[in-house]
Parts: structure tokens; C-alpha cells; sequence
């Protein structure tokens, strides 16, 4: 197992270095997780326009900004960063579905011979 540090263990710039690097790889292993996820809902929506849900993103935010808050995270952090993360999601989500409906259209104009 890792040996885990918190902030008041760090003595070092290069303790705190470390640590950050460690959770950045985590950070990154979990957005991958949470991608496959968004991939996985492209694959289930039938339209572009699915993507995009106004009530589902602020009530998304809402949720995010108070649990930063009580783990002592500044809320507009979190929110920069999650709105960034939804735009994405919602501009992957629309090309992947795109793309399915123009491959759709595409074989079924095919006539066969």
C-alpha cells in the first residue's frame, strides 16, 4: 500500500510534490472511469440534443458545490471544474451521437445490388 501523507505530514516541498502527483493519478484514473460512463449513456441516447439537460447540470452543480464546501473545498472551484467536465461530456456525448446517426443513415441508404 502507498504510504499516504496528509498536508501537516509533509515537511518538504518535495513531500508535498509527491503527494500531489499521487493524487493526480488517481484524479486521472477516475475521470477514465467516469468517461466510460458518459460513452456508455452516448451509446443509450438516441438524439445529440439528449445531451444536454439544463435541470440535470444545476442540480448536478448544486450537489458538488455543497459537498466541497463541507470537505473544504471552495464551492467555485468545484464548480469551474465540474461545468468544464459537463461541457466536455456534453460536446463528446453529441459527437458520438452524431456520428452513430450519420453511419446509421449512411446504411440504410445503401441499396443492394
Amino acid at each position: 500500500m502507498v504510504n499516504v501523507k496528509t498536508p501537516e505530514d509533509c515537511l518538504t516541498k518535495k513531500d508535498i510534490r509527491d503527494e500531489i502527483d499521487r493524487l493526480d493519478e488517481e484524479l486521472v484514473r477516475l475521470f477514465a472511469v467516469r468517461q466510460g460512463f458518459v460513452r456508455r449513456m452516448s451509446e443509450l441516447k438516441q438524439h445529440p440534443d439528449e445531451a444536454f439537460d439544463a435541470e440535470r447540470i444545476e442540480s448536478m452543480i448544486e450537489i458538488i458545490r455543497k459537498r466541497a464546501e463541507e470537505l473544504g473545498l471552495e464551492a467555485d472551484q468545484a464548480d469551474m471544474v465540474w461545468r468544464t467536465l459537463i461541457d466536455w461530456n456534453i460536446a463528446f456525448e453529441r459527437r458520438v451521437i452524431a456520428a452513430r446517426l450519420e453511419r446509421n443513415s449512411q446504411a440504410a441508404s445503401i441499396t443492394p445490388d
